[in-house]
This record gives C-alpha cells, structure tokens and sequence, in this order.
C-alpha cells in the first residue's frame, strides 16, 4: 500500500499527500480492501483552511512512528469535509451520539463495512488538554476491535439504530408562522446584549438566526429583535473578525467582543453576511453596512475568484506555520511605516486600537470597537489613506494557502448575495461577475442533467448534494429577479426536477441530502436543522415558494407546504433549530408577486422595474413581461396591460392584484406602505 493523494485534486488532500501514512480515499474500493485485509478503517475528516487539521498533520500523520502504527493497524481514509459533506454529516452526528463534541480534525474509527463504532476530534501525540495519546487510542481501539468484537458490535448497533432516528421524518401539521416571535424570544434570551451574538465565545455570525430574527421583527415591528441584529451586526462590522484592511469576515471569533478571530474566511460565511447586510440596507439604510457590503466584496473579486470565474471556498488562518501570522501587526510596525509614508500614525492608531503591547497575544489586531464611525470627512479620507498604505505592505508578506475549489452550494450562497447587491446599490460589475459564476457551474459541472459538488483544476467530480441543488436553484432565482431573463427561470425548474426525481421521498415530500443512485453511504441523511449554512430543505421553502409567485403553478405552493409539514414534528421538539425554514415560510405566507407590464427596454419599464427592486420591503418577485396573457391563467396578474400605452406596475398580495401604477415614485411608496 501506499499514500494515494497525489491523484487527488482537493487543496486538503494534497496537503497530505507526502504524508508517511498510507492514506486512502473514500470509495467501494477502500471499503472492501479494509474487509479483504480485516482492518477497521481509521477515517480522518478536515478541511484545508482548518487550524487544528494543521497541528494534527504536523504532530501525527508527519511523525513517521505514528505513521507506522497506523499503518499496521488500519486502512487509513482521509476525506476533504468539504467535497464530501454527506459523509461529514453522518460521521460527525454518530460522534454526537456518543456524547462528544463534533469539529475537525473529526477521526472515526470504523468497522471494515463503514460502520463507526467510537470517535473523537483532536488527539495529541501525548496525553494533554485531557486527551489521551493519539498512539495510546491507537492500538487501544484495534485491540478492542480484535479482542472484544461483541462490545464493538454493540457500539454499531447503538449508533446506527440512533443515526436512523435522527434522519427519519417526524411529520405533523405545517409549523404555524404564529410560532416565529416565540422562536425569537428564545434566540433572544440568548443574545449578548452588550457585544451582540447568539451565546458566548467561541461566537459565530449565525447569519441564518440573524436573518430570522430580522425577517420575524420587520412582520411584527418587533423592535427589541431589529435591535439584536442590529447590535450584532455592528459590533461585527467593527470587531477584528472583519479584516479592516482587506474586507471580509472570518468564521467567529474566539472571544465574546468579536475582538480575536479563527481567523480563516470561509466563502459561506461571507456569502451569507453579504445578503444580511444587503437585507437590512434595503430596509434601514446604514453607511457603515454599505461600506462593508462593498469592501467584502472588493475581497471576493481580488482574492476569491477561480479559475474560471467560480469563487474559492477558504482562505487558511495559518502562514509560516502560525495561526493569524499574515493579519497582525506590532505597535511599532504600524507607527513605522505610515509615518514614513507621511501618513497620520497617531490618529490611525486611536481609531484601530493599536496600542503598545498589542490587544492579542502581544500583536495588534485591528479593530475599531471603540471609536466606531463614520467621522468627518476628513478623518475618514486619513484613514482610508492609512489602511490603503497597511494593505499594500501586508500584501509583501508570505499570504495563507487557499483553497481555490469551486463549490456549487458555496457558490449558490455568493451568487445570490451578490446579484441582490449589484441590484440595490447599482453596480452592474457585480452582477455580471455573478452571472460568470453560475456560468461556470453550468457549463463545467453540470453532467448528463446532473449538478456536480466540487471542481478543480478542470475536474468537476462527486455527486451533488441537496444544498448544492437549492442554492443553485436560489442563485438562479435571484439572477432572474435582478435581470429579468427567463433561461434563470426555466434552469431553476429543471433543478426542482431533478430533485422530485433523485431527492424527494415520496412517503413525506422532503428531501435527501444525496440522491437515490448514490451508494456510497451507510444511510441517506434528511434534515431540515440549520449548520453554518440554511439547510438544503429550509431553502426549498424558499425557493419553492418564489417558484410559485413567479409562475402562478399551485403545484410548488402545494410542495413547500408539504415540506414544512414533513419537519413540523421535529419543530415542536427543537424550535431552535429551523430558523431557516421559518424564513422560508416567511416566502411561502408572505411573499409578494411584483408584475410589471411592457416593453423591457424603455425607459419608463426600467423605471418601475427599479423602483420594484430597490424598494424597502423585502420577499417580492419582480417580473416584467409584455403582455399579461403571457402569465399562466390562474396567476393573479394574467391579462394585466399597460395603462394608456404607458407601462403599468401591479403588486399581487394574496393573490389579489393593486391597481395599476405607471409612476414609479409612486409605485415605489405603495411597496413600502404596510398592508
């Protein structure tokens, strides 16, 4: 045997690839050598920008000795979590049900067939941080795995029998939107009224809860839930988990002020917080979110971009070995080099906290949590003199590695956060990288009808996921919005059915995380329980509802209320845990249908169709057609006409359209009225 990763294309594997463990990849193939040989098979699951997969690697799988144990004992698979989702989501939750906390580096312990029968996440190459030597858990587990084969036995059984509870249906009537404020007044309870955020450090974005609690004040003019995610937002935007200099966010941030990042930035995260901000500028116009809606951008188009116009996923938090090396600055550092520069050291450092002795392990991480903007004019314009200067030297330093895969739900998530954008701050440029990107995804990995997961390098490769069909199908659905062009529309209802084919479990009407020719998995996972991005199935309620309000087909109302109804038993028991459905539900009870009736290209259309898609209120379709007859008979605007020969806007609520409005002004205050 030896290590297979040199085939391998993900950034992850790669990095291991000159590892002396004889690393396999995941497939049929591994798992029968592992019964020809009658070895358990040693999973080891991370990611390329993950910090602990790094000290793991270096420690252990470097370390020729636990090379050799490992080795003898196991057949070794290493997995790229983010290639391969659907097996992080069943080894992570059977490491749940054992009782511990599930992370990466994730390294299960697995029966020749697949099965887990123990786990963890880190292990040291000596016992510390109360964990036991990764060489000890070694040879403890394979002796188990010989000597004790009915506990082991046991363990599978347990497991398995679990796994398939959690991913079963818990069905029951629809989850009533009237549930949302008492949802929120648990996520409340838990905010930090102080420093924003859900729950104390480690503290993540959680984007998908924000969003929630936004959309849930906005319908309720609750203002205490406008103000959380107001509150939370902000102290982001200037902590030091935004980078300041360079724009975007990383994954959270080890302290409960947002000072201290993990400072990896992951494209989801970014993708998520852009269509947040974006939300709340629609509604409550906010300079200091614009700025970082469009610094973060400014990020993605300089550092993000693949080949081929897709976005990478990761940026790594290490350099040179060290967590954070490439972001932070000394004191001296900074007073240096802008004053050599003849800029303002002193008042850059009273803004960014850059005091001597640093704010983080004796460096400074830049933040301004204290001096929070805007200031005049003239302050303002020194400081983006003096951050301009700092970004500019820092770009001389040894860059973290990034991993530049494209990922189709990744993607999904940053399409549609950027054409939303490009639409409500008017940068055409945006929206027509963002058209690249869902090119790029169709024309490199679209097989045979069939989305693929991953591309790199010029390989598209592993079968698509659920999440990887709805924010597709969520990008393809923004895109159509923001300019009007029926192939996005007609791409989202291809998608949709190949779902009903290979996806939908026709007991419940929900949906698989894999589909049903994938053989691959000890189980097919169905959840609708949020992560770090919505769940798959909490889209589609979404993306099935704006389906139906752009087409008028009952057909896709009628399949968004079956899904929620398949999740609602679950809901009772864990309310928390479907934020995302609920703001799918949200779409479903009250989105609106905005028709704009006559020629796409004059002026005065354009003028309603602006007016229509920069409007405070949120949850509309827009669509602009030529003629009323167009729209399928029993949708709400079906023979709507122009006005005197003047295009003639129509806003249809519950299925019951306004009068026609041809002055968009006009329109535009009547889509900001409340009903």
């Amino acid at each position: 045997m030896r290590n297979e990763l040199d085939k391998e294309t993900s950034p992850y594997l790669l990095q291991h690839r000159e590892n002396p463990v004889h690393w396999q990849t995941w497939s049929e193939d591994t798992i029968a050598m592992a019964r020809r040989a009658d070895k358990p098979i040693l999973l080891s699951v991370g990611y390329a920008a993950c910090h602990w997969c790094h000290v793991m690697a270096h420690e252990s799988f470097e370390d020729p000795d636990t090379a050799a144990v490992m080795n003898e004992l196991f057949i070794n698979v290493k997995v790229d979590r983010e290639e391969r989702p659907d097996l992080d989501m069943i080894y992570q939750t059977a490491l749940a049900i054992t009782g511990q906390q599930g992370g990466w580096p994730l390294t299960m312990f697995l029966t020749p067939e697949g099965a887990p029968f123990w786990g963890g996440t880190y292990f040291p190459p000596d016992q510390r941080y109360g964990r036991p030597a990764f060489r000890d858990v070694l040879r403890q587990i394979e002796g188990v795995y010989r000597e004790d084969p009915g506990r082991v036995s046991s363990n599978v059984t347990a497991i398995a029998q679990r796994l398939e509870t959690v991913f079963a249906g818990n069905p029951g009537t629809r989850i009533p939107l009237e549930a949302a404020p008492d949802v929120a007044a648990q996520f409340l309870s838990q905010h930090d009224p102080v420093y924003g955020g859900i729950g104390d450090a480690p503290k993540f974005p959680q984007p998908t809860i924000l969003k929630f609690l936004w959309r849930t004040g906005q319908r309720t003019q609750n203002n205490q839930m406008l103000q959380a995610v107001r509150t939370s937002v902000t102290a982001m935007c200037e902590g030091g988990i935004y980078d300041h200099l360079g724009g975007g966010f990383a994954r959270y941030s080890t302290d409960a002020e947002w000072l201290a990042p993990h400072f990896e930035k992951m494209l989801y995260d970014n993708a998520q917080l852009v269509s947040l901000m974006t939300e709340m500028q629609r509604q409550e116009p906010n300079p200091l979110y614009e700025q970082r809606i469009r610094e973060t951008i400014d990020w993605l188009f300089r550092e993000m971009i693949s080949d081929g116009g897709g976005f990478a996923s990761a940026l790594d938090a290490d350099s040179e070995g060290e967590e954070g090396k490439f972001y932070v600055w000394s004191a001296e550092e900074i007073s240096e080099s802008l004053t050599e520069a003849g800029l303002d050291a002193t008042l850059f450092a009273e803004h960014y906290d850059v005091t001597p002795g640093g704010n983080w392990e004796g460096t400074v991480i830049l933040n301004r949590r204290h001096r929070k903007g805007p200031f005049p004019e003239e302050i303002e314009a020194k400081l983006r003199a003096a951050r301009q200067h700092l970004l500019t030297q820092r770009d001389k330093r040894i860059r973290p590695s990034w991993d530049d895969k494209v990922l189709a739900d990744w993607n999904g998530l940053m399409i549609a956060a950027l054409a939303d954008a490009a639409i409500l701050l008017g940068e055409v440029d945006w929206l027509a990288r963002a058209e690249v990107a869902f090119a790029f995804i169709t024309e490199h990995m679209e097989k045979d009808g069939r989305l693929l997961h991953s591309c790199r390098n010029g390989q598209a490769k592993h079968a698509a996921t659920l999440d990887d069909y709805a924010n597709m199908i969520l990008a393809a659905l923004t895109l159509e919005a923001a300019t009007g062009k029926p192939a996005y529309l007609a791409k989202a209802e291809t998608w949709v059915s190949v779902l009903d084919r290979h996806f939908r479990d026709q007991k419940d009407g929900s949906y698989f995380f894999t589909a049903d020719d994938q053989t691959d998995l000890m189980l097919r996972t169905k959840t609708a329980i949020d992560n770090v991005t919505p769940a798959g199935n909490s889209t589609l309620v979404e993306c099935l509802a704006r389906l139906w309000l752009l087409t008028g087909k009952t057909a896709y109302a009628e399949r968004a209320d079956t899904l929620t109804k398949a999740f609602a038993g679950s809901f009772q028991q864990q309310p928390q845990g479907f934020p995302g459905l609920l703001n799918g539900m949200e779409w479903l009870l009250h989105g609106r249908q905005i028709v704009i009736v006559g020629d796409p290209e004059a002026a005065e259309t354009k003028a309603l169709a602006h007016s229509a898609r920069t409007a405070g209120r949120a949850l509309s379709t827009v669509q602009i057609i030529r003629d009323g007859t167009a729209l399928p008979e029993d949708h709400p605007a079906h023979g709507k006409g122009p006005v005197d020969g003047a295009p003639a806007a129509y806003l249809c609520v519950n299925q019951v359209c306004s009068a026609p409005e041809v002055d968009p002004q006009a329109f535009q205050t009547a889509l900001e009225a409340r009903p």
